[in-house]
């Protein structure tokens, strides 16, 4: 397998073996902030290792993302939630009806946050006041996971038990891509350098790439055990994702070429990956700490 890149990795412990951080996102105030799922909070480190952690918070925070408003928007999967935090910590959360729970989140292009709700089977919209609309998705029981704006100005999600990845319009239109390989199980999406969106087969062990029009293709990883998780547009113009069921972060560039770096503790369950504010990757590891991976 080709190694095309160099990974250095260190690891800074943030919370307890219990605590499980999950997401990570680059906030607009040059610090990285995570989610502490079973912990109920939010924590921000800066690059050089400042820590603080804020909470408590909507029961269950999951996904974390920048909105346009200089604050930071999470899912609060146990809450049935969607919260604001600011860089000073100060939280505020809105009521998503009938719960739901919210898992994946991104701002759109129309200056709203758009979050997927896997329990209730639809994708959901919400401005930065508050106002939440819902939009049914056609199979309710498909567990719509992460979601992305993609390079058409719509956004784009997976199907985790519909085998399938979603686009919606800002007007609500939904339309729905079957997956070549049954049991895929799709979880991360982002979108790529390539003008495709870019997403991981947590089922079968493969990264799949479709183009706006629907074109799947799909690249195997060497260990189809590895469960890749969650993927991100990283630096040089490729793809970085988490492998949790082998603590790995790997690479694939546009072509598909893979290499993988091993994290420094075993059995670290990585989960979410952003590219931070330094340039670096930045993992979530649900055994208690952050990665931060520079790549050259």
């Amino acid at each position: 397998m080709p190694q095309g890149s160099h990974a250095t990795i260190r690891e800074f412990t943030v919370a307890g073996p219990d605590a499980g951080p999950y997401g990570v996102a680059a906030g607009p105030d040059g610090a990285v902030w995570f989610t502490l799922v079973h912990a109920g909070r939010v924590g921000r480190m800066t690059p050089d290792g400042d820590l603080a952690v804020h909470g408590p918070v909507p029961a269950g925070p999951t996904t974390i993302t920048a909105g346009p408003d200089g604050a930071l928007w999470f899912t609060a999967y146990g809450g049935g939630a969607i919260g604001r935090i600011t860089p000073e910590g100060e939280v505020v959360e809105f009521a998503v009806p009938d719960g739901g729970g919210p898992c994946g989140i991104a701002a759109g292009p129309d200056g709203a946050l758009w979050f997927t709700r896997m329990q209730g089977g639809s994708i959901g919209r919400v401005t930065v006041d508050g106002h939440v609309t819902d939009h049914p998705l056609p199979a309710r029981d498909a567990l719509p996971s992460m979601i992305a704006r993609g390079p058409d100005e719509a956004m784009w999600f997976t199907l985790n038990q519909g085998n399938a990845v979603g686009r919606i319009g800002m007007d609500g239109d939904v339309t729905v891509h079957p997956l070549p390989t049954e049991g895929s199980a799709p979880v991360g999406i982002a979108a790529g350098p390539d003008g495709a969106l870019w997403f991981t087969e947590i089922g079968t062990g493969h990264i799949g790439r479709i183009t706006t029009d629907g074109k799947v293709t799909e690249f195997p990883l060497p260990d189809p055990a590895a469960r890749p998780h969650a993927i991100v547009a990283g630096p040089g113009g490729d793809l970085w994702f988490t492998e949790w069921g082998t603590a790995h972060v790997a690479r694939i560039t546009p072509e598909g070429r893979m290499d993988e770096h091993p994290l420094p503790t075993p059995g670290c369950e990585p989960h979410g990956i952003a590219l931070g504010p330094d340039g670096a990757l930045w993992v979530a590891l649900e055994t208690g700490a952050l990665a931060r991976v520079t790549v050259s």
